[in-house]
């Protein structure tokens, strides 16, 4: 590693502060050009370390980067991963501030929440299916910190993958009998159909994009925690919030959740 744990925390500072005061900063990779993948997951452990002395727990992980057309905008054969906090947490139909976020999009994702720790390498599917509690529909609320979301890889893995809240729905699904793959879901914003799609869209199955976070840990020598709530990826398309905006979500044979921003 090439950068020294002063820039390091510095980077995680600037990061961790714009996030508390809904501020945008310039990219990291503008910062620091020659800051790499790796280097960059160190910046997001630190200013996580940084929520979690504000108080703030680790409630699970979030993957990014799912889908094969933002790997090609990002230029990248993989997907990320975050980190999901307590301070992020919101129950179903609960008003989010929107003064807390920088420049908010949502996603409707399936969640899963383990009863099992996963430690990879080596994780399969059907592992995953047999640490799964349940699975519920969610909305992701991705929000950067770098100023009008101009991002490359580095960027967005240093700002804890653009993580901002999550909403999960109230229903709580066995996954066993749901095909994860087909199901569908549709998404509304103040009442309009704004996007559909299918479980396919993440890594061609939710349980695959599990499976790559459990194994990917692995490689880092951490693990998924029984109790943990993961967000397997947006499942159509990433779209702009604004204040006083309603978001409704229904997954087939999942459930519905919804939001509202004050």
């Amino acid at each position: 590693m090439n950068l020294s744990e002063t820039t390091i925390n510095d980077l995680a500072d600037q990061l961790h502060q714009a996030g508390k005061n809904a501020s945008q900063i310039p990219p990291i990779t503008e910062l620091v050009p020659s800051i790499t993948v790796e280097e960059a997951y160190q910046v997001q452990l630190r200013t996580v370390t940084k929520r979690l002395t504000d108080g703030e727990s680790i409630v699970g992980k979030k993957i990014g980067i799912t889908a094969k057309v933002v790997m090609n905008m990002l230029g990248v054969d993989q997907p990320d991963f975050g980190h999901l906090t307590s301070g992020m947490e919101f129950k179903d139909s609960q008003k989010l501030p929107f003064k807390n976020f920088c420049q908010p999009k949502g996603e409707g994702e399936i969640a899963f929440l383990l009863k099992k720790d996963l430690s990879g390498p080596g994780i399969t599917r059907d592992q995953v299916i047999q640490a799964t509690e349940c699975v519920m529909p969610a909305f992701e609320i991705v929000d950067s910190r770098i100023k009008d979301w101009n991002i490359k890889i580095q960027d967005t893995i240093a700002d804890n993958a653009s993580s901002g809240a999550f909403v999960l729905g109230s229903s709580k699904k066995s996954p066993n009998g749901i095909d994860l793959a087909t199901c569908g879901m549709v998404l509304k914003k103040n009442g309009d159909i704004i996007g559909t799609g299918a479980g396919a869209a993440t890594l061609d199955h939710p349980l695959n994009a599990v499976a790559w976070l459990a194994n990917m840990l692995g490689s880092l020598g951490m693990s998924l925690k029984a109790g943990e709530i993961i967000l397997s990826g947006s499942l159509s398309i990433m779209f702009p919030i604004e204040s006083g905006d309603t978001l409704e979500m229904e997954i087939g044979g999942i459930g519905k959740a919804m939001c509202q921003f004050d």
